[in-house]
């Protein structure tokens, strides 16, 4: 299996760790070791690339805890849980869908805690440590708790993701962008969740990365400007309708997918193909990826369309590793409610228009003698209300409770009369729509050191005669940790010299470099090889000829001299073409 050899090779090769592993380890985290930090942060800057440089989006930064106010208003402390089971012999606790999904194969996301509790008691489903009897089925936050601040201090919690962040600057990143949608923010940084029993490495963490983009658009506009670029573009789509009855996938171009309403609109379509263009620039290929609508019974209540991007693996099966969705008005909604802050934009109409618009006139006897000296501020609060929800709350209980300055006034009917006026108008206010394409680093991360690992025949260069096994990553260029390896062909003092010119030019030049001098030339290669190194440069005898090296490419293992002074414009060339 490829997942056991590559984990093997990315433990001793300086990948991926075991985190706290002079303490005997702990779930749920891991250590990424000095190869694993340059592809981990090579994997990020492309993203940068493409939803900054070429999306023109911009980063924001926020903190990683968040007052406990914050994630009540999103939803995450009262709906942020998974279905937890204990078993009543050895006490160790499970995700309950996932034990069921193991010993049942049947996929139940999305299924209530009764539902799954009558599934484990048909199917006799029991611990997987001793086989013994389960607990009933309860929910359990995932979130991260802390006090922020001394004694009992300010309870908070560890962000479970970054997009909340990016919604509570919204006011600013509105007036920042000049209130013009749409507009894009993104963030990167750590995420917390608490994982019942994180048993899958780096797929399941407690502390992960993510890189998510907040577009803000017209709810009445979710057009791309870019849409006809894309529009014959083939995807093979896995729509909730082909899931519910059991076919084969769609195979249909963005535009189809569009008319016939199976992809929501045309920024949501095009966030899958920017998906798919990242993950074939990390190497993984379109065979291994599939893109699959979330059913009725797993779309978010806040989501209008969602699509998940997974890819295949020997040891996980079907892994998601990116999330699109349409989150409609919800989000900006909430903290809208929960902040008393309007997160709102106005709109521009093309031209002006006329319309009817609802008012309250106050009967100005009856103020004056009921309210008084607080007359003036019970005006004032009623016209920043909606008339429509005053007049369905006096319509239903005879009275409107109206709170001014920590004090409640009593509206009754006779105080009040509702009145319709036209008036010209040149836009109005709207709550956008967010559309999130939200990527899983650390998984991704997995899937590119997964689908990268290669296996073939190799001559020895050590023993020309023989051949053997090659095992190693096949890295693009653009994204290698080490781009490029500089060896003298023996250890000799006027190749070292050279060698170490090129090898310091290049770096010079931002380019990560592998030098060498122990070992054979053939021990060299391979161990570049393993790392997934691309390119290989060798000084020999002959260089202190012609001034010339030779280049060799890590997964043809073909070789070829240039100039020594080309080195440089050569390595540029292949990463360009990456």
């Amino acid at each position: 299996m490829n997942h056991d050899k590559m984990i093997n090779i990315s433990t001793k090769r300086g990948f991926l760790w075991p985190s706290f592993e002079i303490y005997s380890g702990l779930a749920g985290f891991t250590d990424y070791g000095p190869l694993g930090a340059i592809l981990k942060n090579n994997i990020m800057q492309k993203w940068r690339e493409q939803y900054i440089i070429n999306q023109g989006f911009y980063e924001i930064e926020s903190p990683t805890v968040s007052p406990e106010e914050v994630l009540q208003a999103s939803g995450h402390v009262d709906n942020f849980t998974d279905p937890m089971i204990q078993c009543l012999s050895c006490n160790e606790v499970f995700r309950a869908d996932h034990i069921i999904e193991e010993q049942t194969n049947l996929e139940v996301e999305g299924y209530t805690n009764e539902e799954l509790d009558k599934i484990v008691k048909e199917k006799s489903v029991v611990c997987p440590n001793c086989e013994d009897k389960l607990s009933q089925i309860w929910n359990y936050n995932l979130m991260f708790r802390t006090n922020i601040g001394p004694k009992s201090g300010k309870t908070g919690y560890m962000r479970p993701e970054t997009a909340q962040g990016i919604f509570i600057m919204f006011k600013r990143l509105a007036r920042f962008f000049k209130n013009k949608l749409p507009f894009g923010v993104v963030q990167l940084g750590k995420a917390y969740r608490n994982e019942i029993s994180p048993r899958q490495g780096v797929i399941r963490l407690r502390e992960f990365t993510q890189a998510e983009a907040e577009i803000f658009v017209n709810p009445l506009d979710k057009t791309h400007p870019k849409f006809n670029e894309i529009a014959d573009e083939t995807f093979i789509l896995s729509s909730a309708e082909t899931q519910i009855k059991g076919i084969e996938p769609l195979i249909i171009s963005a535009s189809d997918a569009l008319d016939k309403g199976i992809v929501a609109n045309e920024i949501l379509i095009y966030q899958i193909y920017l998906a798919r263009k990242f993950l074939r620039e990390l190497g993984i290929p379109d065979e291994v990826l599939r893109f699959r609508q979330h059913l009725p019974n797993e779309m978010a209540h806040y989501a209008i369309d969602c699509w998940d991007v997974e890819v295949k693996t020997d040891r996980y099966g079907w892994v998601e590793i990116i999330g699109i969705a349409d989150r409609g008005d919800y989000d900006l909604l909430a903290h809208s409610k929960h902040s008393n802050e309007d997160l709102d934009v106005f709109i521009d109409f093309d031209e002006e228009k006329l319309i009817k618009k609802a008012v309250i006139k106050h009967n100005m006897a009856n103020f004056g003698r009921k309210f008084k000296k607080d007359t003036s501020k019970i005006i004032n609060a009623l016209n920043s209300i909606d008339p429509k929800k005053i007049q369905e709350e006096l319509n239903s209980n005879g009275k409107y409770e109206l709170e001014v300055e920590n004090n409640i006034f009593t509206i009754e009917k006779e105080d009040i009369i509702f009145d319709e006026i036209e008036e010209k108008v040149k836009g109005e206010r709207i709550i956008p729509h967010v559309i999130e394409p939200s990527f899983g680093i650390d998984r991704i991360f997995y899937a590119t050191l997964l689908h990268s690992f290669s296996s073939s025949i190799s001559k020895d260069l050590d023993d020309g005669a023989k051949e053997k096994i090659k095992e190693y990553f096949k890295f693009p260029l653009s994204i290698a940790p080490i781009k490029v390896g500089v060896f003298p062909l023996i250890k000799d003092e006027k190749l070292i010299n050279i060698s170490t010119k090129i090898k310091d030019k290049l770096m010079a030049s931002g380019i990560t470099v592998q030098y060498e001098t122990s070992g054979t030339i053939g021990k060299r290669y391979a161990r570049c090889d393993e790392i997934g190194v691309p390119l290989a440069i060798t000084v020999d005898f002959d260089s202190l000829e012609d001034n010339e090296v030779t280049i060799r490419d890590r997964d043809t293992e073909i070789q070829e001299r240039i100039p020594i002074d080309d080195v440089l414009n050569y390595v540029f060339g292949k990463l360009n073409n990456f």
